[in-house]
């Protein structure tokens, strides 16, 4: 018989080899428009047509107006479900459109040890 603190702790282990990202973006000045949509656009693109990316999220500052920064939070399965990204045809086309709008851009890789309440279906 599993009790409900053994089921947590194999959730806790199931989730130990998820892989994420931060992407850090300076833009040149006024980019920030059509930066937006474009990231957004693959932000999209990535959570609905890849079935590893787990969360894609668009940080942009709280007064965006006039904004150089944007800061990219993105969840996958693991590894190999980032690689699968950046050989996409909707990343390609987004790193070929951005890259004349980014001063910047630091990418940072991490494992993810979750801590999150967990949403009720609606």
């Amino acid at each position: 018989m599993t009790t409900e603190r053994g089921k947590a702790s194999g959730r806790l282990k199931e989730r130990a080899a998820v892989f994420a990202i931060t992407v850090a973006f300076e833009l040149l000045e006024g980019a920030f428009p059509e930066f937006h949509r474009l990231v957004a656009e693959n932000a999209a693109l990535s959570v609905k047509l890849e079935p590893d990316c787990m969360r894609f999220d668009v940080l942009t500052p709280a007064d965006a107006a006039g904004s150089t920064h944007v800061f990219l939070y993105e969840i996958y399965k693991d590894r190999a479900a980032f690689d699968l990204h950046l050989a996409s045809d909707h990343f390609r086309q987004f790193d070929q459109r951005s890259r004349d709008l980014v001063i910047n851009k630091t990418v940072v890789a991490y494992t993810v040890e979750e801590n999150a309440k967990i949403r009720e279906a609606t």
